[in-house]
């Protein structure tokens, strides 16, 4: 590809109760509610959107709470974790503070140089904080409920299980200008960009396990970052040259996107840095109203009746 990605943009993953998926994001990870909208596609589920301060691509985690739907099974043909990074100090006190908010969590471990500790949503979806010995410049939400000193930076990587690697990894490197940077056993690391937290994807290759079910308590879709609109286009005119099946682009209002699946199963998208979370509400104001697109403002009310309350921290 002439094209390449600089990094990941979000992840979507499926939660079930909506409150319970709030009070955990915001706090238990300390993560800054940027977005309060709805499934574009079904209005009358929420559409919450996690993040730093501002919401800056990389640092996203996003959910379509359906309560009382049907947990998941985690499997081949999804992203199975989705990883954070916080700094090299802190994961002694994410271990204690995610014990006390009862969170499974895991030992400390170390692998290829990092420090992880896996744990589960509410929901069961698997998540890790990693210690990346390369500094992670990006700010953190400094007003949330962890302390800035420990709090998340952003996105550090997503894992993708797969029964066989050689059909993904092509289309991490070929569609999607990834590099490979290294193997430890049945894992394959590759990396976008300038490399590092945030740019980072596993493929773990697993011939044996069951496919999974994307339902409560897995990841819907992993996206990519594009710098802008033209290069999105150029970028979808070139997959399509390749063969490859992509939707037209379609307008995400605070990002515009393309969606595709790799070979492996994962649903993978391709999303615009621009317009950003505040192209609706003032940067201190986001995540505190319900915001919907212009097509479906005529359905306010309807839509509102439908919709769970929130409450939000103070």
């Amino acid at each position: 590809m002439s094209i390449q990605t600089s990094g990941l943009h979000h992840v979507t993953a499926i939660g079930g109760d909506p409150q319970r998926n709030v009070d955990f994001y915001l706090r238990a990870l300390g993560l800054r509610l940027v977005k309060t909208t709805v499934n574009f596609d079904d209005p009358g589920t929420y559409h919450l959107y996690y993040g730093d301060g501002s919401g800056r691509p990389g640092s996203l985690i996003t959910f379509f709470p359906w309560k009382d739907a049907p947990l998941g099974r985690r499997g081949t043909g999804q992203a199975t974790t989705t990883s954070f990074s916080v700094p090299e100090s802190s994961l002694g006190w994410w271990r204690q503070h995610l014990a006390k908010a009862g969170a499974p969590v895991s030992e400390i471990k170390g692998r290829d140089g990092e420090e992880a500790l896996l744990f589960r949503d509410p929901d069961g979806l698997e998540l890790s904080l990693v210690a990346h010995p390369q500094e992670d410049p990006r700010d953190p939400w400094d007003h949330g409920l962890v302390p800035p000193e420990h709090a998340i930076r952003g996105l550090h990587s997503v894992t993708l299980s797969v029964t066989a690697e050689q059909a993904t990894a092509g289309t991490l490197t070929e569609d999607l200008g990834l590099r490979f940077v290294g193997q430890e056993g049945n894992r394959l690391r590759f990396e976008a960009g300038d490399g590092g937290p945030g740019s980072l994807v596993d493929v773990l290759v697993r011939p044996g396990d069951e496919r999974g079910l994307v339902a409560v308590g897995t990841v819907h879709h992993v996206a990519w970052r594009v710098p802008d609109e033209a290069t999105q286009v150029s970028w979808r005119d070139e997959l399509l040259d390749r063969g490859v099946r992509v939707t037209e682009i379609l307008d995400r209002q605070y990002f515009r996107s393309i969606y595709f699946r790799e070979p492996g199963g994962t649903l993978l998208e391709v999303a615009t840095d621009g317009p950003g979370f505040a192209a609706d509400e003032p940067l201190l104001e986001l995540g505190r109203a319900l915001k919907l697109p212009p097509w479906l403002e005529p359905s306010r009310e309807q839509i509102q009746r439908a919709l769970p309350k929130l409450e939000l921290p103070a």
